[in-house]
């Protein structure tokens, strides 16, 4: 058995068919490690599989094909324990999509203290809880609004700072940007880039936003239920002809890069998944432009 914190192979999930309807395959054999302390982010278009995957690794649904261990946890037995849902619940968070259907309490504050306290956390650690994980999402200074005031990305911060109250060491966000504009997507990316890179949080970011995804240290796309590739963003995004197969496309700055390629520029794919390493690029070619011109 793998040791990386999450490790997938040959997973499968069959939805049930009812009344009569054929069952659907959604996933179909994914063989994957995600290591502890790693921000990954899962790509597909709609009905790839990629949110199916999301909520087998919390265990919202169940394997029904091939092996998959979460945080220590087999899954695929179906053998855990109620305590030992619990114990991987507070291992493993996940935030939705729409924010207003995580949000439970009248209060912010009384919002993030939930989770904990069903977990039986004591008063004073409880409070302590609370105040430090508003603080990780910069909401600190809302702890006693009411949640139908706030904008959208801060909602979604307050259902980050519920999760992280009760100290999971990975975070699942299955789509958690999708309903945002574009300020509150960016303060929510924000919240998780700074989980991952100052805390050592364990980030499985899925997304169909390609920008989001270049963020990641690995990107993994999935494809009609299986794995179709993965790597670091320069490297899925270098095979721009192979993604648009699938209904995907690449960030406009390595679609830029990929154009210039096709004119004729001689440029490299390292870099191409962000806008300053594509100008850098860019930059070097023209440079070299200008020595071989003399």
């Amino acid at each position: 058995m793998s040791n990386a914190f999450i490790h997938a192979e040959n997973l499968a999930f069959t939805y049930k068919g009812s009344g009569g309807a054929e069952d659907i395959p959604a996933l179909k054999g994914i063989t994957l490690d995600i290591q502890k302390g790693e921000f990954v982010a899962v790509l597909g278009h709609n009905g790839s599989g990629k949110s199916t995957f999301a909520k087998l690794l919390n265990l919202i649904l169940e394997p029904t094909g091939g092996t998959l261990s979460v945080a220590g946890f087999d899954l695929s037995k179906g053998d855990l324990t109620e305590e030992d849902l619990i114990a991987l619940r507070r291992r493993v968070g996940m935030v939705f999509q729409n924010p207003d259907n995580q949000l439970v309490a009248t209060i912010v504050e009384d919002d993030v203290a939930f989770g904990p306290e069903n977990l039986g956390v004591p008063m004073p650690e409880l409070r302590e809880r609370v105040e430090n994980a508003l603080s990780a999402v910069g909401m600190s200074e809302y702890a006693s609004s009411e949640p139908h005031h706030l904008s959208g990305g801060q909602k979604q911060r307050i259902a980050i700072a519920g999760i992280l109250a009760m100290k999971p060491e990975c975070v699942i966000f299955d789509e958690a940007t999708a309903m945002l504009d574009p300020v509150g997507r960016k303060e929510v990316l924000d919240t998780i880039r700074r989980l991952n890179r100052e805390d050592g949080m364990t980030v499985v970011h899925i997304t169909h936003y390609m920008n989001e995804a270049a963020l990641a240290d690995r990107i993994i796309v999935i494809n009609d239920g299986t794995v179709l590739m993965q790597g670091t963003p320069d490297e899925v995004f270098s095979k721009r002809n192979e993604l648009r197969a699938v209904g995907l496309e690449v960030p406009q700055c390595a679609e830029l890069i990929h154009r210039l390629r096709e004119s004729g520029i001689p440029l490299g794919n390292d870099n191409i998944s962000s806008v300053a390493g594509c100008a850098e690029l860019i930059l070097k070619s023209f440079a070299k432009g200008d020595a071989a011109n003399g």
